[in-house]
Order: structure tokens, then sequence, then C-alpha cells
């Protein structure tokens, strides 16, 4: 649902699922790297507050189709400034294209995207947004567990983390970090299932490992959807769980 929808008003609640946009300031946003680059992005707030968190979002695999509108991404932006007073941050990784655009570049196999990722900081800073947390999404992992310890984030979500690129000595360097770190692991993994993940961050013992019951790496289904953005909520601001299911218009 869109915000126009919301606009034109429906006096019965709505079920929170789905395509479903709940109101907040979305904003197109451009990145520029230090390379030379401009990403396409969005940035999404509430609409009648200040945001307590934001949330700094890094999208699948570009090559297997991965983008800022990959489902779980969308779906965080559409409903947590409402729902939560968070602010999201969704840009398109070098070279992707989404229905917001084509970001500059070509491909960089998670480590030119560490440039990506020093853009998207530099935005947050710039903009004077508050307590910011990365959350990547499979590949997003990737490159958050290579580059994410340069910057002064409270915490880090590792969703569905395939370790396909993060080497032994990035998972060991985060070791003692200050920031919170959880992994939401899905039995079902098509890369990394719990038992496995358990042996691979037993270099981060700060790390929280969520095994998620029925979990698949792509999250479908709005049980799976909402399972994942409580994790998120009750970490950037737990007090407003739990996350009602209908929106009033």
């Amino acid at each position: 649902m869109s915000d126009e929808m919301v606009r034109a008003g429906n006096p019965d609640p709505v079920k929170i699922r789905g395509g479903i946009e709940l109101p907040a300031h979305r904003e197109d946003v451009e990145l520029h790297t230090s390379d030379g680059l401009t990403l396409v992005g969005e940035l999404a707030l509430p609409l009648h507050a200040e945001p307590v968190a934001t949330l700094v979002t890094l999208h699948p695999l570009p090559t297997a189709g991965g983008f800022m509108d990959s489902h779980i991404l969308r779906k965080a932006a559409a409903r947590l400034p409402a729902l939560a007073d968070i602010a999201v941050l969704r840009f398109n990784f070098r070279g992707v294209t989404s229905p917001r655009g084509t970001s500059d570049g070509e491909f960089g196999q998670g480590v030119d995207e560490g440039l990506d990722l020093k853009a998207a900081m530099a935005f947050i800073t710039a903009r004077g947004l508050p307590n910011p947390w990365l959350l990547g999404w499979s590949f997003g992992t990737d490159v958050v567990l290579a580059h994410g310890r340069d910057y002064p984030v409270i915490g880090v979500i590792l969703l569905s983390p395939p370790l396909r690129t993060t080497t032994p000595a990035e998972l060991a360097a985060w070791a003692g970090s200050s920031a919170t770190m959880v992994a939401l692991i899905p039995e079902f993994d098509d890369f990394l299932r719990p038992a496995e993940a358990a042996v691979a961050f037993a270099a981060i013992p700060e790390l929280e490992l969520v095994n998620v019951d029925g979990g698949r790496h792509l999250w479908v289904g709005e049980e799976q959807t909402s399972r994942v953005l409580s994790e998120i909520v009750a970490r950037l601001n737990p007090g407003v769980l739990p996350l009602p299911m209908t929106w009033n218009l």
C-alpha cells in the first residue's frame, strides 16, 4: 500500500503484511564514494518523531538478483519508521539496478563494496542520524564483516550470513568489539546452518546466534518476515514490541 493510498483514508484497520507501505518521510538520496561513483538509494524516516536509531541496510548478492528492494530490506523501510521510529537507509551497491535507478560502477566482489559502505556511513554522519546499526543480508554480511569494523556503529545484525568470502581472520578481528553483534541463522539455510554457524562464529564470543526454526535463506512469507523485523526491533527499539499486526488509517 502506497503513501497515497494511506492518505486517501480508510476507516478500517489494514493488515500489515506483504507489500504494505506505512506512512513515512521517504527521500531519494545519492551516496558518493571516494572512488568517484554515485550510488542511488532511499532514506525512510518517521513522520511524527525523531528516529531512535538508524538501520543501514546492505543487500544480497547482486549477481544473484540482490538489490535495495530485496524484500526484507524493502519491508523494513516500509514498516519500521512507522512502527518503531527507526530510520532506514537502503541503497544499491555499485553497478546494481532497481526501480530507484542504477548505481555507477560494476560489481566489486565484496572488496570495492567497502567503499560503498564508507559512503553510506558518511551520509549518515552528514545527516546527523542517530545510533547507526548495520544490517547485512547474505552477501551484505560479507561486506559488513570485511569492512564494518571501520565505523563506530552501535551494533551489527547478520541475516543469513553465508561466510562466502569472509576469512577466519576477518571474523576473529571482531572479537572484543564494542558493537552488539547478532546473527540470524535459518534452520534450512542454503549456505550456513546453525551447527556450522556455531563453529564458525566461535571466533567472536560476544556474538549472539539466533537460530530460527523453519527459517530459510530468503525469509519468504509473512511469518518469516515478521520474525526478522521483530528481531531487528528487539535490538534497536525493544520498548515498542510486539509489533502490531494491523494499522489504523
